[in-house]
């Protein structure tokens, strides 16, 4: 008789504190679900579950490129015409010191690498709180222990400088920027990138910019890569089309290496051993990438049409609502409320959608000050569907808490 295996198999330990409370969140709309009930979803930010449609000519491109064979393997950083492509952007978008480029399947992919290139087993990398969660997720895979950094609420959620300074220790690799910033759809200034920049140059730190969002600006002023303000700074953008082109499914995303040339050296190297180590990054959707860069942008004023309807729509609400505050977001498609409540915001997120069935997601899954609540909207959905859950988020409120604020 064979032998039975009765032991568990365990996950790794270095796991316990992975968290993704974006989606975390699904059970308990599940169980709303089961009921019979329709959740309205603010949780997630794909633009193509609303009203927004993927250019058609990029998908024409990706089309053209199946039919013509492009279906093997890719080359492991990227193929020709998309690299040419990405590096032509950095130069539009001012980042004179280009050193290398490749692509990734989505910009998760090139958080992943970059972050597993550089650190090494008691180091660390300085992270945004608020942030998103997937830097958090990738360093307690690696083992490696957090260094939040605040952003200031007070100060439209731009960096603190002095909890940077104090957070950095002689075991610090790098900073991590998100700009426009997911959850709180904060941009940075200027001033605060240049004087990010000198805290890296101080420090010997290499910069993650996560740009993502860049071409998504609300109020009008233009976004400013870090890379162009800081060109000796060792840094990696990373950019992507999932946002911008309203094409999160494809998983195309890349990174842009820019400083030094002797800096960055042995750290691209290892980089592109990694890229090399899984292959590839999805084929034919690569070649929609120079036609996205360089094509019609059409699609642009429409969405971000949209995006400050809905944005203004969201805070408003914010402000004509008891136990509600915002900072008016100013790029992406979120808003991080602040919540004057006398429980925890994963309480309220929970019971807000069984009893309303409206999904938000709870500020403690992205990083907040200790003794405050927020929660996480995705603006996305039209007005009405909107109006709709927000009704539902003051009548809960009123109903829970009451309306002294």
């Amino acid at each position: 008789m064979p032998l039975t295996q009765v032991h568990e198999i365990t996950a790794a330990s270095r796991l316990d504190n992975v968290r993704y409370a974006i989606r975390d969140l699904a059970c308990v709309a599940d169980e709303v679900i089961q009921q019979g009930h329709k959740v309205l979803p603010l949780n997630v930010g794909d633009p193509l579950s609303f009203d927004f449609q993927t250019p058609p000519h990029i998908i024409e491109a990706v089309y053209k490129a199946m039919r013509d064979g492009k279906n093997g393997y890719a080359p492991s950083d990227g193929v020709p015409q998309a690299l040419e492509a990405i590096r032509a952007e950095a130069v539009r978008k001012g980042i004179k010191t280009v050193q290398d480029v490749f692509v990734t399947a989505g910009v998760s992919e090139t958080v992943d690498l970059c972050l597993s290139a550089l650190v090494n087993s008691g180091e660390n990398v300085l992270t945004p709180s608020p942030d998103y969660p997937l830097y958090s997720a990738v360093l307690c895979k690696l083992g490696i222990a957090l260094n939040a950094y605040d952003l200031n609420e007070d100060d439209a959620w731009q960096p603190e400088l002095a909890d940077i300074e104090r957070k950095r220790t002689p075991r610090t690799r790098g900073i991590v920027l998100i700009n426009p910033n997911n959850p709180t759809g904060s941009l940075c200034t200027r001033q605060m990138l240049e004087q990010v920049a000198e805290i890296a140059r101080r420090h010997n730190l290499i910069v993650f910019s996560d740009e993502i969002y860049d071409k998504l600006i609300l109020d009008g002023t233009p976004h400013i890569a870090f890379a162009s303000i800081a060109p000796d700074v060792p840094c990696v953008t990373f950019g992507g089309m999932s946002k911008n082109y309203l094409v999160p499914g494809w998983r195309i995303g890349w990174g842009i290496v820019s400083g030094d040339a002797a800096a960055v050296k042995t750290y691209t190297e290892g980089v592109h051993r990694l890229l090399r180590a899984r292959l590839c990054a999805n084929h034919p959707e690569q070649y929609a990438i120079k036609p996205a860069l360089e094509g019609p942008q059409d699609h642009l004023a429409e969405v971000q049409r949209k995006l400050r309807s809905r944005r203004d729509l969201t805070q408003k609400w914010c402000e004509g609502t008891p136990r509600v505050s915002c900072v008016a977001p100013r790029g992406a498609f979120y808003a991080y409320p602040r919540l004057n409540i006398p429980e925890s915001d994963e309480i309220f997120v929970k019971e807000l959608i069984r009893q309303k069935h409206v999904m938000v997601v709870h500020g403690s899954g992205f990083g907040q000050k200790p003794g405050t609540q927020h929660f996480r909207i995705v603006f996305l959905p039209d007005e009405q569907t909107l109006m709709r859950a927000y009704e539902g988020i003051a009548e809960f409120i009123q109903e829970r808490y009451g309306s002294t604020s």
